[in-house]
């Protein structure tokens, strides 16, 4: 009897969990969020002339590695430093040549230059 209840109980838990492994939702999950418009894209120029802690949308190339996450960023109006951390990244291989739109906020303080302090970046398309 005792190997009889054992084994029905192993059959139960094993048709539960098989059960339980095939539902939920199968494919690819989206992102949700806002779907519309959003902050025009501005240039370099119109960046510096911000109040500190301002969303703004960038296009331009980054020029060059300046060190601990820090980049020169060009566009036709001029070139600002950004801050890109690590992760913000997500993989995402740029050169010189790339053009790209980054957002973010700006970032004034005192005795040093106006940073943009990038959330994400993207390859233009």
């Amino acid at each position: 009897m005792n190997k009889l209840l054992t084994a029905s109980v192993f059959a139960l838990a094993v048709t539960l969990s098989s059960g339980a492994m095939a539902s939920g939702f199968q494919g690819p999950q989206a992102r949700g969020g806002f779907q519309g418009p959003g902050l025009d894209t501005s240039t370099v120029a119109q960046a510096l002339e911000m109040r500190d802690d301002t969303a703004v949308v960038l296009s331009g190339q980054i020029e060059k590695s300046l060190g601990h996450e820090k980049y020169m960023f060009k566009d036709a109006t001029g070139t600002v430093i950004v801050e890109i951390d690590d992760d913000d990244w997500r993989g995402l291989n740029v050169t010189p040549k790339d053009t790209v739109i980054i957002r973010g906020e700006v970032d004034k303080e005192m005795l040093r230059d106006t940073e943009i302090d990038v959330d994400s970046i993207e390859l233009k398309k």
